[in-house]
């Protein structure tokens, strides 16, 4: 597994902008639509079993699983990015943001404990961010890339959390029509299905024809909900230690960069639109606060610049991100990171990594020198020239940086490179790749006891267990990779596998894993014999296979 990659050109479609960029928006956007023409398959679509109760209350539970069926169908989709540092960045901000939520009482006790509390990344320009069902919230890499300082992007993510935390989808969706959630789901698939079919027609044929009108009215949350998200963001954004005036900030950004370039790249605006009220009311809130303003960070430039670098990485746009170091430069301490860095990045993809090399070893001195001193820059410096160090086939170079990184307990970003490393090294045939291999793998391995839904990770799990000669791991990993993007059907086949192959390995660690593949084997097994169940209004299990065993 690449720690991360540049996306591929798209087909160029109407008004000079490609395709996908014009309907991937749309696709996630329409995670929130409420009501509509189901389009055909509906009937092949697994649905929580709601009853008539749903009428009534649209329950934590309910909400919980509904957004981890769409959260199956979203890692699948191409734009979905997993790329570890950037996703630790945008977690570091999320994560006082949960807490204080908390701490305030944001939260009722029943969507505290089932709520997943997860961010993701979507690799698109679009400058937009929406939540989900069940606490996710998408962040789109055009939006990192708009922000300035830390504190206008936590102003969104906060914004958004208080739509997850006030119930702002299951408030809509009970005050919609019984069909709501069939819709829902329906408009998801037929719009995914759509983004693949390299047709932009296909989208039209799935909004046009009496949906459009009732898809965008019933996108938007209420002018009572957006209010009410802000007045309880600002309160999380300002509780979190984040700057008062971060909102205020973000919303002029917004308002200002529609304004100039008004081309459909904003559509976290139609979906949240601005109004005067919302601006003025955010202002008040930042002057009433009389704090300093935000102080930009290297932190956010450096990872402002990863977000282009990876949301844009044709050659033409890795030219000029690499050449932007060339020559003298106006740019404040910080800015500079942020050049040498996006450079660095560039010329790796571009596989000249000498020049890579160069812009590290001159982001390190700059990093290094800093007032007040940044030791998460610095950190993120090791880190991208581990990468790149990796991208050139230098493991053991890699691996000398991942050393000078300081230590951090449960760290995502490093756990993966050092991961990649080890993979690289036992290719290699190195005489400590052994060494290596057994430590990341039991990294992985603690990692997943508190992060069980991380696909990402199980999947690097797999790859290191399999390179160790743990074989029995490595297929149970699999498994949980394949489950963890909502593919019941290929996780059980996988643990099937294991299974059999386990029938002839011994040793205690063997049979220990046996017992873990049985158990998790009918466990998966049941969650799909329920889903069978709700989907076909209680007929029965449609594979005779996951029928229970005769007593």
């Amino acid at each position: 597994m690449k720690l991360s990659s540049c996306p591929k050109p798209h087909p160029a479609g109407r008004r000079g902008r490609p395709w996908r960029q014009r309907l991937r928006p749309l696709a996630l956007a329409a995670l929130l639509a409420f009501s509509g023409v189901a389009p055909p398959g509906l009937a092949q679509v697994r649905l929580p079993s709601l009853g008539e109760a749903a009428a009534d209350e649209f329950t934590a539970g309910t909400e919980r699983r509904l957004g981890e069926q769409i959260m199956g169908m979203i890692v699948r989709d191409p734009l979905y990015l997993d790329d570890p540092v950037l996703v630790e960045y945008i977690q570091s901000l999320w994560a006082p943001l949960v807490a204080t939520a908390r701490q305030r009482g944001e939260m009722e006790p029943d969507v505290d404990t089932q709520f997943a509390w997860e961010t993701f990344l979507v690799r698109d320009r679009a400058v937009n961010a929406f939540a989900l069902p069940g606490g996710w919230v998408g962040v789109y890499l055009g939006l990192i890339a708009l922000t300035s300082t830390s504190d206008e992007l936590a102003s969104v993510l906060a914004h958004e959390l208080s739509h997850v935390t006030q119930r702002h989808i299951a408030r809509g969706q009970v005050a919609a029509s019984k069909q709501g959630l069939l819709t829902m789901v329906a408009t998801i698939l037929g719009m995914l299905a759509a983004s693949r079919s390299n047709n932009a027609d296909a989208l039209q044929a799935v909004v046009v024809g009496g949906q459009a009108a009732a898809i965008q009215g019933q996108l938007n949350f209420s002018r009572d909900m957006e209010r009410e998200a802000d007045r309880i963001g600002f309160g999380i954004l300002t509780g979190a230690g984040f700057a008062p005036s971060g909102m205020a900030n973000m919303f002029e950004k917004l308002d200002g960069a529609s304004r100039i370039n008004d081309s459909g790249s904003f559509p976290y605006l139609r979906s949240h639109p601005l109004t005067v009220d919302r601006m003025s009311e955010a202002r008040s809130r930042g002057l009433v606060a009389n704090a300093p303003p935000p102080r930009p960070t290297a932190r956010h430039a450096m990872m402002q610049a990863r977000a282009r670098v990876l949301m844009d990485g044709n050659p033409q746009a890795l030219r000029r991100w690499q050449e932007q170091i060339v020559g003298p430069s106006n740019a404040t301490p910080t800015g500079r990171l942020g050049q040498l860095y996006a450079a660095a990045m560039a010329s790796s993809q571009l596989r000249e990594h000498d020049k890579a090399e160069a812009a590290l070893q001159e982001a390190l001195k700059a990093v290094v020198a800093l007032t007040p001193a940044e030791p998460a820059a610095e950190r993120d410096v090791q880190l991208l020239l581990a990468q790149t160090r990796l991208a050139r086939g230098d493991a053991l170079a890699a691996v000398a940086a991942l050393d000078a990184v300081k230590a951090q307990a449960g760290a995502r970003a490093p756990m993966f490179l050092r991961a990649q490393a080890a993979l690289e090294l036992q290719r290699l045939g190195t005489t400590n790749a052994g060494a290596e291999l057994r430590s990341s793998t039991e990294a992985l391995q603690t990692w997943l006891a508190d992060h069980p839904r991380d696909g990402g990770a199980w999947a690097m799990l797999s790859a290191t267990a399999d390179a160790a000669g743990l074989r029995l791991r490595s297929l149970r990993a699999n498994a949980e990779a394949r489950a963890a993007e909502g593919d019941l059907g290929g996780a059980i086949d996988r643990l099937r596998a294991a299974q059999a192959a386990a029938r002839s390995a011994t040793g205690g660690q063997d049979f220990i894993e046996a017992s873990i593949i049985d158990a998790r084997l009918r466990d998966l097994q049941g969650q799909r014999r329920q889903l069978a169940l709700e989907a076909q209004g209680n007929r029965g299990p449609r594979d005779p296979s996951d029928a229970p065993p005769p007593q």
